[in-house]
């Protein structure tokens, strides 16, 4: 087994803006996994609130790659590297070639049905109301929006975006932003405003402070849940559980944590941080099995991939041959 890991930048087409957060460009590390003449893939961009950087998982892959290079699997990845974006895009290459080596997509090895394509929201970048309005009409025909909160006149960027879009699924996400009163508050507006999802409106460790909270609208965790061992601490708090490979450690966890996530009688979402479409098309397989899905991170790049995700009447499509197909990748799929 020959492994290669390569940092790669992809501009943003425009900054995109969360709490305390301004995102220009998708800064990502790829994994290549090579044997027997044929070659899986994997990208994580990391959990930048974690401090994850494609120079740290470059480095805790490197911790890895003799293991790796003797001919570890990927059922050992659990116990080479802690939950994470190196180990997302290690495990992303270990299924990807594992595709090309049994002949069998990635879908149907994961027990998957047949893929559909599925409605992914597309996110507002946060801004001043007048700015938030003017983004959720460009997205003229899209059936799902989701708008970044910040201290900002939350509820009059609510207000703004119901206004320009009177007929869309709309989910708000405060990354954190909000207090227990501040919720309270902004409840009955939100009500108004029929938003339909509230995501991650406390900081993490805080989360105790949503029990008994009588929310007319579903609320998610994000930060809050990072794996599996997370999940029974949502009971009585959250009614979504937000899985994003690069938190979980790929797709192997995910699936894991959404069949658990079922059995605690919670909904399941699927989101990403940033990156191309190599990114996406683990979490698409991921969303099959998913009653929300966030998957519009390479929407924001100048560019993508060769073979990229396609994005059409609000849906997303990852076509095997971008990830997790059983045909070997030309050589510019290769490089790019």
């Amino acid at each position: 087994m020959k492994l290669e890991v390569r940092k790669e930048t992809w501009p943003y087409a425009t900054p995109f803006r969360i709490t305390n957060y301004v995102f220009t460009c998708a800064e990502v590390l790829v994994v290549s996994l090579e044997a027997e003449g044929l070659l899986g893939r994997g990208e994580a961009a990391g959990v930048y609130y974690h401090g994850e950087t494609p120079d740290s998982m470059l480095g805790q892959i490197e911790q890895a790659r003799s293991r790796v290079e003797a001919g570890a699997d990927r059922a050992e990845l659990a116990s080479l590297l802690p939950a994470g974006g190196a180990r997302n895009a290690l495990d992303a290459a270990f299924w990807d070639l594992e595709a090309k080596r049994t002949g069998v997509p990635v879908w149907k090895i994961a027990g998957i049905p047949t893929p559909r394509p599925l409605t992914t929201t597309f996110t507002l970048s946060a801004g001043a109301p007048g700015e938030v309005a003017d983004a959720a009409r460009a997205y003229e025909g899209l059936p799902a929006l989701k708008l970044k909160l910040t201290g900002e006149d939350p509820l009059g960027c609510i207000r703004a975006v119901r206004q320009a879009r009177p007929d869309v699924w709309l989910g708000v996400d405060a990354n954190q932003g909000l207090s227990r009163a501040d919720l309270e508050r902004m409840l009955p507006a939100m009500v108004e405003a029929r938003v339909d999802l509230i995501e991650q409106p406390l900081p993490v460790g805080e989360d105790v402070q949503l029990e008994g909270l009588a929310s007319p609208i579903p609320i998610a965790a994000d930060e809050s849940v990072q794996s599996r061992a997370d999940l029974p601490g949502l009971a009585g708090r959250y009614q979504v559980a937000n899985i994003k490979l690069d938190k979980c450690g790929g797709l192997t966890e995910g699936l894991a944590m959404a069949q658990e996530a079922r059995r605690l009688g919670l909904k399941v979402m699927v989101g990403c941080m940033s990156g191309t479409s190599l990114s996406m098309a683990p979490a698409f397989v991921l969303g099959q099995l998913c009653d929300l899905l966030d998957l519009d991170g390479p929407t924001f790049l100048r560019s993508d991939r060769e073979t990229p995700a396609t994005y059409a009447g609000g849906k997303i499509w990852c076509p095997d041959e971008l990830w997790g197909a059983p045909t070997p990748l030309s050589p510019s799929e290769v490089r790019r």
